[in-house]
C-alpha cells in the first residue's frame, strides 16, 4: 500500500516538472520573439533614417460651379403664350364688328382689305385642318399654328374647320368657335369665308399682321 502511494507521488512530481519545463520553454520563446521584433524595428529605423512628415501639396481653390443660366427667353415666351390664350367664352359681337358675309376686319383695317382677301390678292401660304378635332385640341392647334406662321413672316393662311355636317343637329359648332378664337389672336388682321374652290363655308382665309422688324 505504501509502495503504491510512493509511485503516485513520483508521478505527480514528474508531471509538475514537465509542466514547469514547458512553461519555462514558452517564456524563453516569448522573450526571444520580443528581442527579435525589437531588433527588426531598430534595423528598419537605422535603414530608413530620420523620418519627416510629408509636406502638404499646394491646393488650387476652384471657384464654385456657376448656377445654370435662367431660360429668360423661354419664360418670356411662356408668359406671352399665357397672355395670348384664347377663350371659348369670348363674345366677338360685343367688341368687334363681324359682318353678315362671315368676314372680320380689325378696327382701323379698311374694307378694301377684306375685299382683296376674298378675291385672292394674297396667296395662301399655309393651311391647318381642324376638321374632326375636339374643341380643346382644335383651340390649341389653331393658337400654335397662328403664332408660328406669324413668327415665320407668313401673311395669309387658310383654316379649315368643316361645315359641321357631322355634328349633332348638323350645327357647325367648331366654325363659330374658330371665328371667335381668331378674333382673339392679335396676329390676325382680318379673315373671310373661303371661296368655293378654297373650301367655301368650311374654311376661312386669314390675313396676318406683317412681322415687325427685329421681332
Amino acid at each position: 500500500m505504501k509502495l503504491k502511494s510512493l509511485q503516485d507521488l513520483q508521478a505527480i512530481q514528474k508531471k509538475l516538472a514537465e509542466q514547469q519545463k514547458l512553461a519555462a520553454e514558452r517564456a524563453a520563446a516569448r522573450e526571444q520573439a520580443a528581442r527579435k521584433a525589437e531588433a527588426e524595428k531598430n534595423l528598419f529605423m537605422r535603414a530608413a533614417g530620420k523620418v519627416e512628415p510629408l509636406r502638404k501639396p499646394a491646393r488650387v481653390v476652384l471657384a464654385p460651379d456657376q448656377p445654370p443660366p435662367i431660360p429668360v427667353q423661354q419664360q418670356l415666351d411662356d408668359q406671352r403664350v399665357l397672355q395670348e390664350a384664347i377663350s371659348d367664352e369670348f363674345d366677338a359681337s360685343t367688341l368687334l364688328d363681324v359682318d353678315e358675309a362671315l368676314s372680320f376686319r380689325r378696327p382701323g383695317v379698311g374694307t378694301d382689305v377684306t375685299r382683296k382677301l376674298r378675291k385672292g390678292d394674297w396667296s395662301i401660304q399655309r393651311e391647318i385642318d381642324l376638321h374632326g378635332l375636339r374643341r380643346e385640341d382644335a383651340r390649341e392647334a389653331l393658337a400654335g399654328f397662328i403664332r408660328e406662321a406669324h413668327r415665320q413672316g407668313i401673311r395669309c393662311v387658310r383654316v379649315v374647320h368643316g361645315k359641321g355636317l357631322g355634328s349633332p343637329g348638323k350645327t357647325p359648332v367648331l366654325k363659330g368657335k374658330v371665328q371667335s378664337w381668331l378674333i382673339q389672336k392679335n396676329e390676325v388682321l382680318a379673315f373671310v369665308q373661303a371661296r368655293g374652290d378654297e373650301g367655301g363655308a368650311g374654311a376661312l382665309v386669314v390675313l396676318l399682321r406683317p412681322q415687325r422688324p427685329g421681332s
